[in-house]
């Protein structure tokens, strides 16, 4: 998704207006917009200018257009990637020219220049990147070279060959505050050095994509494609974010944007120039955000911690003592929160590091001491990633009346036996019962459980028939609790997922 930025102007009328002023006691607290309170300057601040044009005059110059030429390899054969082979033989391969456009800055007179990494990587699968091509403000073209990249937090360095180059520096993001003026300097659409600016529309924005690198400052600028790369600068002139993203359901600007921000690209962007590799903490474990309806299952405050739901075997957090089932809430006393997640604190953790990692299992608190491991690669992570909730697995069980159990989950249960094990393709290892029946209309198909899914636990307690799904749900009942926390395998892909049991 590329970025751009459109000129927001705010229009502000002068009027009369009716007050009415209630009588509080001496010392008491008023309210935050109490009349007079706020002050409405009818004339420009310092570090507030009538107009951008002289700070831009000085920036403009710094911003590149980023343009690659890559070859992509495709089928002739409508049917390619299938089995069928027609009877002229497979289908014939053929190479097609393809472009990509983007935006960039200048951060060294000698041609150090930063991007996004999807600015100039391959788009598609079988594309490959022929070369890079940059353009100053003042048309002169450079040739550029790949310093390094970082796919994980869409990061890239490139080099050209020059000499007192203008540059730009990065700035202190952290100081960034909602409400503050931002600029950007790009070439949506590939039309070169435009100008555009809007508000912070605020700052540790997390996403909801996971991952170490999930925090953004967002803004309310308009975003285009063409942008990616380009810096957001404060009024000081100052590099406080890359822009990298939009929120959009059509692909065009609805006014939410997002940058990378300064604190988070500048010392990536160091190691690349050190033609160092980026490395990030790693635990080894799946992870699912604490819902309300799981913090309700569990007994817990909700939108505190991070709830694991594998930990890999032989990985750091194993070799800790972390457990499935665990709510890992703090790391190296720093709180987990939606805003600051169990990734992005681990992942901003230097590889060997000692950490103690507050937990809460099974309501009690513990804590243990990890050795924090290095994140692999993205390729060897969705290599990883296989199966899921999302596959079209039906298999069903064969029905063994005498054994199946009603429970009040609308969901009817058999246990898990070898045979059965096998046809769902489940490790032999594995215990539990396996969905045979579920009633539509309840909340357990509500949640997408099928039947042929594993249940191998409820509320952290292993169970075996449907009697014990039962013991299980009564008792969160009595504990006044209205969702019981079952862990459901398919496949090889396993998960918490809240039911409710108010019904």
């Amino acid at each position: 998704m590329r970025y751009a930025y459109a000129l927001t102007t705010a229009l502000l009328f002068a009027g009369t207006a009716a007050t009415m002023t209630l009588h509080q006691p001496a010392g008491a607290q008023t309210a935050q917009n109490e009349p007079g309170a706020i002050q409405v300057a009818t004339a420009p601040q310092p570090g507030a200018p009538m107009s951008f044009a002289d700070m831009v005059a000085k920036l403009q110059p710094a911003v590149v257009n980023i343009s690659t030429t890559q070859k992509v390899t495709v089928s002739t054969d409508p049917l390619a990637g299938t089995p069928f082979q027609g009877q002229n033989g497979p289908g014939q391969s053929v190479t097609r020219p393809a472009e990509s456009l983007g935006s960039g800055f200048i951060i060294s007179a000698d041609g150090y220049i930063v991007t996004n990494n999807h600015v100039i990587s391959a788009g598609a699968k079988n594309a490959v990147v022929e070369s890079i091509t940059v353009t100053l403000s003042d048309r002169r073209e450079y040739k550029a070279t790949l310093v390094g990249r970082d796919p994980t937090s869409d990061l890239a360095l490139l080099k050209i060959e020059g000499a007192n180059l203008p540059f730009v520096r990065f700035g202190d993001s952290s100081k960034a505050r909602v409400g503050d003026w931002v600029v950007a300097i790009g070439n949506p659409f590939g039309l070169g050095g435009s100008v555009t600016a809007g508000i912070i529309s605020a700052v540790h924005r997390v996403t909801g994509q996971g991952g170490a690198n999930d925090r953004f400052i967002q803004t309310d600028a308009s975003i285009n494609r063409g942008n990616s790369g380009g810096p957001m600068f404060d009024l000081q002139g100052n590099v406080i974010g890359i822009n990298s993203q939009i929120l959009s359901p059509t692909g065009g600007n609805i006014g939410i944007g997002f940058a990378i921000p300064a604190e988070e690209a500048q010392p990536i962007i160091e190691q690349l120039m050190k033609g160092k590799p980026v490395e990030r903490g790693y635990l080894g474990v799946a992870m699912q955000d604490v819902t309300g309806e799981i913090a309700d299952a569990l007994g817990i405050p909700k939108d505190r911690g991070t709830l694991i739901s594998r930990v890999e075997p032989g990985a750091a957090a194993d070799k800790a003592g972390v457990k499935q089932g665990d709510v890992i809430v703090k790391v190296g006393g720093q709180d987990v929160t939606p805003d600051q997640t169990l990734s992005y604190l681990v992942g901003g953790l230097k590889p060997g590091t000692k950490v103690p990692l507050d937990i809460v299992r099974d309501g009690k608190p513990v804590r243990v001491v990890v050795t924090v491991a290095t994140r692999p690669s993205e390729e060897q992570l969705a290599a990883s990633a296989n199966g899921g909730f999302g596959s079209d697995d039906d298999a069903t069980p064969g029905d063994a009346p005498d054994a199946l159990a009603a429970v009040s989950l609308g969901i009817r249960v058999v246990p898990l036996t070898p045979d059965i094990a096998q046809t769902l393709r489940l490790p032999a290892n594995l215990r539990g019962v396996v969905i045979n029946a579920i009633d539509p209309a309840s909340d357990a198909a509500g949640k997408g459980l099928q039947p042929g899914d594993l249940i191998s636990s409820v509320n952290g307690t292993p169970v075996a028939s449907g009697k014990d799904i039962a013991t299980a749900v009564a008792a969160s009942k009595k504990a006044g609790r209205g969702r019981v926390l079952l862990y459901v395998q398919r496949g090889n892909i396993a998960r918490y997922i809240p039911i409710d049991i108010t019904g």
